[in-house]
This record gives structure tokens, C-alpha cells and sequence, in this order.
């Protein structure tokens, strides 16, 4: 690590916060690695070096942005592949996986590693995938939030930081940006469902009847009710119900109204359907929701 201009890297434990925050930067690095030069270059630690012929498992998310040269990549559910410079290589937790620059042009890469339960939502929600592991970054602001990352690595004397998880969430943001970009456009039947939620809570308190809603969208009511239902794991019915109920909760919190105006504005028969409805989804009842404790000032 002689030459940090050209090579640096830092490792950092898994700190107790990646739970709170939901993500933790626990290592990062650079890499210039000349045409026909041995690769990967010894110094990483035993848990982290590897070689072509065995590859590779960690068990930590890595990015491997590619800012110059070319190369190959492989992994467990990618065949080997040629990436170059704007390719991100996507190393997942406990998914084998191998890559190196072409001898002919060597590569400089900038690297990145990131662990916390955020990330385990984010893969199993497919937003990252093994199954797409090289993505492009160009158009984005990745190498400079990378190369700034590096910076407060190499000052970082405490472990955590919660600014390098903010730059860290930054580029997950414009990962799944690219990931939206380079996927199928969004369907007419998904914009009409964005539609329908937005016009929904805009109506709340005097609501469209749904197949009424799916005319004015456009789409046939069964149709609608079919997909709304698989996009929103709610039925609009059921959807229409959750809002209201929040909505009352929010009026009980705020105000002093009595339960049967609350119950008239929103749309339900009577107070006590309002109140059976409440205690069914929230666990307590609108009476006691709205005794809860609050603090005085002395």
C-alpha cells in the first residue's frame, strides 16, 4: 500500500450500527493495476484474497466499479463475461465469483464493501440481484461518491460512520435508478395502479366506487381488481379500508373530535364499526389510542 495514488485499500469490522442504520461501510479501496501485472496484488487479508483458478466467496455485498480497462467477470449465476470500464461488478454475500483485467490493458477499479440487514430487504425484494451482477454506472455520480467514500475511509479512526452511510445509501439509489432504466418500462396496467392508490387517498373521504375508478383508468374492473391486488398485496376494497383507518388514527391523535364525526367523515356506517375496525388492524381501540400518555411540560 506503498503507492496510494494508485493503490489503496482499508477494511473495517462490522460495526453493531449496520443493525440500527440498516447499512454499514466495512471496507473500500483503489486499485491501478498495469497491463500484465499479477492480479489480484498481494496485501489483502487472507479472508479476502483469492486467485482466477478458485475464485471467490465472501460473505459481504462488494461493488467493483471498472474506471478504466477492460477485463472478465464471472460468478455463480453469471457466465464469464467481458466487463469494461462503466461496468459495476455486483459481489453478493455467499455467491462464488471470480474477476481480473485483460493482461493487455490492466484495469483500475475502485471498490467498495457494505454490510448490514437494509441490504438482505434489498436482495430479497430482487432490487439487488444475483442474477444481474454487472450493471453500468456511467451517467452517474458513482466514481465520485466512490472516490469520496475512499477519502473518509482512509481518515476514519472510530469504525462507524453514519456520513459514509449516507453516501453509501446515495449509491444504492442510483443503482436501483439504473437498474429501473435498464429493466422493461413500467406497464400501463402499474401506472394505472400508481394512479388509482394516488386518487385514492386524494378521495378518501368521498371515494370513487371501484369499478367506477377502473373506467376513469381505463382498465376493465376485473382486470384491476386482479392486479391491484397482486401489485399492493391488498384488494382496493381492503386498500380503501387501511387508508381510512390511518387517516382515523391520525384524527384521533390530533384532535378532540368525538369518535362518531370521525366515523361519519370517513365513511363508516357508525362509530362502533369504525371502532371494531380500528382495534382489528391497529391492536387497540380508538378510546384507548386516544388516553395514551403525553408529555407535560413542567
Amino acid at each position: 500500500m506503498s503507492h496510494p495514488e494508485t493503490h489503496f485499500s482499508r477494511y473495517l469490522p462490522r460495526p453493531r450500527e449496520a443493525d440500527i442504520w440498516g447499512v454499514a461501510v466495512t471496507g473500500g479501496g483503489r486499485l491501478k493495476s498495469p497491463p500484465s501485472a499479477p492480479y489480484p496484488p498481494a496485501g489483502h487479508p487472507a479472508d479476502h484474497a483469492f486467485s482466477w483458478d478458485h475464485g471467490r466467496v465472501l460473505g459481504a455485498w462488494q461493488w467493483v466499479a471498472i474506471t478504466a480497462g477492460r477485463g472478465w467477470f464471472e460468478s455463480a449465476r453469471q457466465p464469464l463475461t467481458s466487463v469494461s470500464k462503466g461496468d459495476l461488478l455486483l459481489l453478493f454475500p455467499d455467491e462464488w465469483h471470480r474477476y481480473r483485467p485483460d493482461p493487455e490493458t490492466g484495469w483500475t477499479e475502485l471498490w467498495l464493501e457494505l454490510q448490514g440487514p437494509a441490504l438482505e430487504r434489498l436482495q430479497s425484494a430482487g432490487i439487488l440481484s444475483p442474477d444481474q451482477p454487472v450493471q453500468s454506472f456511467t451517467g452517474t455520480s458513482a466514481e465520485s461518491l466512490l472516490t469520496r467514500l475512499h477519502a473518509r475511509l482512509r481518515e476514519n479512526e472510530s469504525g462507524f460512520d453514519p456520513e459514509l452511510t449516507g453516501w453509501a445509501w446515495q449509491l444504492l439509489t442510483q443503482l436501483d435508478t439504473v437498474r429501473r432504466q435498464v429493466n422493461a418500462p413500467e406497464s400501463d396496467i402499474a401506472r394505472a395502479i400508481r394512479r388509482a392508490e394516488v386518487l385514492l387517498a386524494e378521495r378518501l373521504e368521498n371515494p370513487p366506487a371501484m369499478p367506477a375508478l377502473a373506467r376513469e383508468l381505463g382498465v376493465a374492473y376485473s382486470y384491476f381488481r386482479r392486479e391491484f391486488a397482486k401489485q399492493t398485496g391488498l384488494a382496493p376494497h381492503a386498500y380503501l379500508l387501511r387508508l381510512r383507518l390511518e387517516k382515523a388514527r391520525r384524527l384521533l391523535g390530533n384532535g378532540t373530535a368525538p369518535l362518531k364525526d370521525i366515523a361519519a367523515q370517513l365513511g363508516f356506517s357508525s362509530p362502533y364499526h369504525l371502532s371494531a375496525a380500528f382495534k382489528q388492524a391497529f391492536g387497540t381501540s380508538p378510546a384507548h389510542w386516544r388516553r395514551r400518555p403525553v408529555k407535560t411540560s413542567s
